[in-house]
């Protein structure tokens, strides 16, 4: 998956500074995530911004994270919420990361907006089905590929029309479309395409992406029934 292009980085890093993209915050986040070991997989500055501004677009007020690492999306995704109330439940395997998580989310003053769920996804994700948990209005699946087709059925079960859903890292430099890839992370992402692609409730596309973090791309998805 390691395609990249200077070019790619030297634009993302000009509209990124251009347009007043990052803040001490969202770099704090970064800085400690880093500290603590945490590999550097957050999405990228203008990718926060773009997942905050689809989940304004929607007037989201529940918001769900399907992996949380140190918690750098998941403040974008708060800061999307409107100041009359609203959720982020995110979702993180890693005790050690949701502790760097909380810790950011507190730095950023988000943290009354977010809760950190600890513990494997599709466990959880059948726990909140189980609470009848209210149905969320914007999902981010950005977790283990491998389980990306179950974290698409549990977050169906948690969604409603208009309920839109974005998974990242679908693209893997291209190799999505090699069945025979070498990168382990393929099968996931299209068995996860296939699904929904299969699934007569989602509307659906996927934007390839160029940028800091290289060549991959966000399935974009809305819950239509």
């Amino acid at each position: 998956m390691k395609v990249k292009d200077d070019r790619w980085a030297a634009v993302d890093s000009y509209f990124t500074e251009l347009l007043g993209v990052s803040d001490d915050a969202l770099e704090a986040a970064l800085a400690a995530n880093a500290a603590a070991g945490l590999p550097a997989i957050d999405v990228s500055p203008n990718q926060g911004r773009f997942l905050c501004m689809l989940a304004q677009m929607c007037g989201a007020k529940r918001i769900l994270e399907v992996g949380t690492l140190g918690g750098y999306s998941t403040i974008w995704l708060a800061r999307a919420l409107s100041d009359d109330g609203g959720r982020v439940v995110t979702l993180e395997l890693n005790p050690k990361h949701a502790d760097v998580a909380r810790a950011n989310l507190a730095r950023a003053g988000v943290a009354e907006r977010v809760e950190v769920r600890v513990g494997p996804a599709l466990e959880t994700l059948d726990a909140l089905a189980g609470e009848k948990a209210e149905p969320f209005d914007f999902v981010f699946i950005d977790a283990d590929k491998n389980n990306y087709p179950g974290y698409l059925e549990g977050v169906l079960a948690l969604s409603r029309p208009g309920t839109v859903i974005v998974g990242d890292n679908v693209v893997r430099g291209g190799e999505v479309v090699n069945p025979a890839s070498s990168d382990p992370n393929v099968p996931g992402v299209r068995a996860f395409s296939e699904m929904i692609a299969r699934e007569p409730r989602l509307s659906a596309t996927v934007i390839q992406t160029v940028g800091v973090k290289g060549y991959d791309g966000l399935a974009i998805a809305v819950v239509t029934e």
